[in-house]
């Protein structure tokens, strides 16, 4: 293994290291400070995309709690830093594999590791109904964990864009007695006499009808319009954004993918291994629900797992030897 030296600048973008990881959010700085922990050489390629950049805050990480993401961001790569982690501001565009991974980043250069951790993440499609991305991340949410006790008790609505709304609509009636599903792209009929008996126990309103856009007053969302003009006033939206998994490296390596509701997401072993000998994910690279508290989890297990591995197949080799 190369051992890590303890500068911080990134010396040789061309050069050989033990572990590349791809992407610079919680998953891939965990891993990173864990591998730097263990004089691995390691290179972050981060293209400074985080999942949750729309959002002032970040809920439910002990200690953490209410953190800013880019400030948490910007702690965790100068905690990386003092173990002679490298960074680089790049896109990982392909790789390829021989001996070691090949890693060609879209600036021009290529590096090289003899593992790779891809926390490259995800990217949310929202509905397009008009003021819906303007204010996402605000007033317009996905997540009840992540931002329903900063709105509790207010007017939600849920913007239905499949019958799964129903299992939204009913989770976001913990947090306030005043829930209007709207139907949408979504027809009555799809809902199953389940779906409307515990509706109706929620004391959630079901409004049929396309919804055409949202009323927003001094900056603050008022109301959601239908297409045939009426109006009901709600001051918080959910959606279910559309998750489209960055898996595109993996699946150049040849990794395994699994179908869930959520999209395709590699087939991995607990410590997040995938079926590509030397290849570890963590992440919402490798799940839809994984938040930034399981991400900066999986990333240390994945690094662990790593840091294990080289040291046995170095072993291995000398035993050969």
């Amino acid at each position: 293994m190369t051992r890590n030296s303890t500068t911080t600048e990134k010396k040789d973008p061309a050069g050989q290291y033990d572990v590349v990881v791809v992407g610079g959010g919680a998953a891939g700085l965990s891993a990173a400070l864990v591998l730097g922990r263990s004089r691995l050489r390691t290179l972050v390629v981060d293209a400074g995309e985080p999942r949750n950049a729309p959002s002032d805050h970040m809920q439910g990480y002990l200690t953490r709690d209410g953190m800013s993401p880019a400030e948490f961001l910007a702690l965790g790569r100068e905690e990386i830093a003092r173990y002679g982690v490298e960074l680089v501001r790049d896109r990982a565009v392909d790789v390829t594999r021989g001996g070691d991974f090949a890693v060609e980043l879209a600036g021009g250069d290529t590096v090289h590791a003899r593992r790779l951790i891809v926390t490259t993440g995800l990217r949310d499609e929202l509905p397009a109904v008009p003021g819906v991305a303007g204010r996402f991340g605000r007033d317009v949410l996905h997540c009840p964990f992540c931002h329903g006790w900063e709105v509790r008790d207010e007017r939600f609505g849920v913007l239905a864009t499949d019958p799964l709304a129903v299992h939204q609509a009913l989770m976001v009636s913990g947090w306030s007695d005043d829930v209007t599903l709207f139907l949408h792209t979504v027809a009555e009929r799809e809902l199953s006499d389940d779906d409307l008996r515990r509706l109706a126990a929620a004391g959630v309103e079901v409004v049929p009808g396309e919804v055409a856009g949202l009323r927003v007053e001094d900056d603050r969302l008022t109301g959601v319009r239908l297409a045939d003009g009426t109006e009901h006033e709600r001051t918080v939206l959910f959606v279910a954004p559309r998750a489209v998994p960055r898996t595109g490296l993996m699946e150049r390596l040849g990794a395994e993918l699994q179908e869930t509701p959520f999209g395709a997401y590699p087939v991995v072993d607990p410590t997040g291994r995938t079926t590509v000998p030397g290849v570890w994910t963590a992440g919402n690279a490798m799940g839809f629900a994984e938040q930034v508290v399981h991400a900066a989890s999986g990333g240390y297990r994945a690094a662990a797992a790593v840091v294990g591995d080289l040291i046995m197949s170095d072993l291995d080799a000398a035993v050969a030897e």
